[in-house]
């Protein structure tokens, strides 16, 4: 079990709009080593782009397969950057098609990113990939994109983006939605108004509308002890280091506290993906994500979702089946039910593709015998 934390990044108070609060997250010295992709994102590459190594986040790519299938790019991806960028003169032509889109429904990427983080069965693991990547786990509440959170466009419209501004933690209604951290400056601000285009569960956008306004976190500097420019560095210093030891000890506790389960996925030049989730444990908030950090500790990119309790209960269930190597009876003993039950929740959660349907079939209808 680990912790997350934010290594290279410094926490600067908040802006508040309503019941949305955007806390920045500042670095002294961006990381230009790993950049985000230019293809897709941008017609041409910044001035200066030379990256080593190229990420594409999590949701933002769709691809389709050839049978017309949008079949979503789950998990952010490292790759090396192209070698040159150029546009085409030539139009397209109708019997050319496009074959890949960018900013893909948030929501359809997380149902099926949830799954990614667990240990995978060893058994049909070939078609429950399959069926994962393209048809994901039904949802069982109503997503809400970040358009219908209240104040939240607004607030990505209006507030002002910090000098060496990496990342920001979404609040709502003081409730952490969501955290992003960027290597660079310039990645934070092309990814800055996605934000609007992420889905929030039913909890987050109850939030936005039933809370009022949050207080602001504005720095107040008593002015009868500056007498000098020192004087004053040194209380504003004094102040953002109150600040982050509040926010970070408070605030942000839900996710820097908890702990989380690491999978490294993948290592290109001096950058490792990896992939963490919590224990699901009933009661808490739960985010699960994907973080890239360097050899020396920092903390390159970070994207994190907050679970519904929906999704959290679903993330339980694959916590149970994953900790007993996918064996049905060992987990439904530990879950204290009987095989029947544990099949009969696998189907309702969207899962029942892991069981033959025969096996399903005579669970399920077994579980409907033993509840008349």
């Amino acid at each position: 079990m680990q912790h997350l934390t934010f290594d290279g990044l410094q926490t600067r108070p908040g802006q508040v709009w309503g019941g949305i609060r955007l806390v920045p997250l500042v670095r002294d010295e961006p990381i230009t080593s790993l950049r985000l992709h230019p293809n897709g994102f941008s017609e041409e590459p910044a001035r200066g782009y030379e990256p080593r190594c190229c990420y594409s986040p999590h949701g933002l790519v769709a691809e389709w397969t050839d049978d017309g299938t949008a079949v979503p790019a789950l998990g952010t991806a490292l790759c090396m950057p192209a070698k040159t960028v150029r546009k085409s003169l030539r139009p397209k032509t109708k019997l050319e098609r496009r074959t890949r889109v960018h900013f893909v429904p948030h929501q359809t990427a997380l149902e099926a990113f949830i799954p990614l983080t667990f240990k995978r069965p060893a058994i049909a693991w070939k078609a429950w990939s399959t069926r994962a990547f393209r048809v994901p786990p039904p949802a069982q509440e109503r997503p809400y994109a970040g358009y219908h959170v209240e104040g939240l466009a607004d607030a990505l419209r209006i507030f002002e983006i910090h000098h060496g501004q990496c990342g920001v933690l979404l609040y709502v209604a003081d409730a952490l939605a969501a955290a992003v951290v960027t290597p660079h400056p310039d990645d934070y601000r092309a990814l800055h108004p996605t934000l609007v285009e992420d889905a929030f569960g039913e909890l987050i956008w109850r939030y936005a509308n039933l809370h009022g306004d949050v207080p602001d976190s504005r720095v107040h500097l008593d002015a009868s002890s500056i007498d000098t420019i020192a004087d004053l560095r040194a209380a504003i210093d004094a102040a953002r280091r109150e600040w982050t030891d509040f926010h970070d000890g408070v605030m942000a506790a839900g996710l820097l506290d908890a702990d989380y389960v690491f999978t490294a996925e993948y290592q290109m030049e001096r950058y490792t993906l990896q992939r963490f989730r919590p224990r699901f444990e009933p009661g808490r908030e739960t985010h699960v994500g994907e973080a890239i950090t360097a050899d020396d500790g920092r903390l390159a990119y970070l994207r994190t979702f907050r679970l519904s309790e929906a999704q959290a209960r679903r993330g339980r269930l694959l916590q149970a089946l994953a900790e007993n190597d996918w064996n049905l009876e060992a987990t439904a003993a530990t879950m204290g039910i009987v095989v029947p039950a544990l099949a009969a929740r696998l189907h309702t959660a969207g899962y029942g593709h892991l069981l033959r349907d025969d096996h399903l079939a005579h669970h399920l209808a077994a579980n409907r015998k033993g509840t008349r």
